[in-house]
């Protein structure tokens, strides 16, 4: 089986070599899973591309700005029958991936999402991004009726047959709600599953505020279309 590990990337030169290093591969190949890694960079500046390509990665150039886009670009690119995302900060214990996929196989699912705060390390959320992830979770809850306890992380292991089931219009960090919204609210086989969670290696790109807000309206506004 085919296993596509789709990693979005702006300027991740300290983490992004060792991120690639923990994909347990050897352990993948065991169970019988032929892996690429597509690093879906977004015109960094550093030398996150060159480090990726070192250490066996693909590497697509999006210059077209946006987390979702991103990952519609990766989406688009990947050969695999399953698809991993994770950030390439760190945080995502990519060690995690054969017991995920074991999930996945033996319960017969379509999508597993994961769960950041059971397990996190302590300074790994900024209080201000706490809150307003718990709010915008909360949100999710009550306009879509979908029980999830971490409406914002960004590790997703699915079938990729089932894109074609979902309409994901967001191509900015709304994206991340968006794929766990689509994958529950049309049927699918989903569950979530808490991971380890760790302080990320780099600069915080992400603005909890700005950021927060534009989710929060992204949720109100899709309701509002989809009614």
């Amino acid at each position: 089986m085919k296993l596509s590990i789709i990693i979005p990337t702006i300027n991740e030169e300290k983490a992004i070599g060792q991120v690639i290093k923990e994909i347990p591969i050897k352990t993948l190949e065991k169970n019988n899973y032929k892996t690429e890694i597509l690093i879906i960079d977004g015109a960094s500046t550093d030398s996150t591309k060159s480090i990726a390509e070192k250490q066996g990665a693909k590497v697509i150039t999006e210059k077209r700005k946006g987390y979702g886009r991103a990952y519609k670009t990766g989406f688009k690119k990947a050969k695999g029958d399953i698809i991993i995302t994770a950030d390439g900060d760190y945080t995502y214990p990519m060690t995690a991936i054969p017991d995920l996929l074991e999930t996945l196989n033996k319960e017969n699912l379509d999508f597993i999402t994961t769960n950041r705060f059971k397990h996190r390390d302590k300074k790994s959320v900024r209080t201000l991004h706490l809150i307003g992830n718990h709010i915008l979770t909360l949100a999710t809850q009550l306009l879509y009726h979908v029980k999830i306890k971490d409406s914002q992380s960004g590790m997703w292991i699915f079938r990729k047959k089932i894109l074609k089931n979902l309409t994901l219009t967001s191509d900015g960090m709304p994206f991340s709600e968006e794929i766990k919204i689509e994958a529950y609210k049309k049927g699918l086989r989903c569950k979530e599953i808490p991971i380890k969670y760790r302080t990320r290696i780099g600069e915080v790109k992400l603005d909890s505020y700005q950021d927060g807000i534009k989710n929060l309206k992204f949720l109100i506004t899709k309701k509002l279309r989809h009614n």
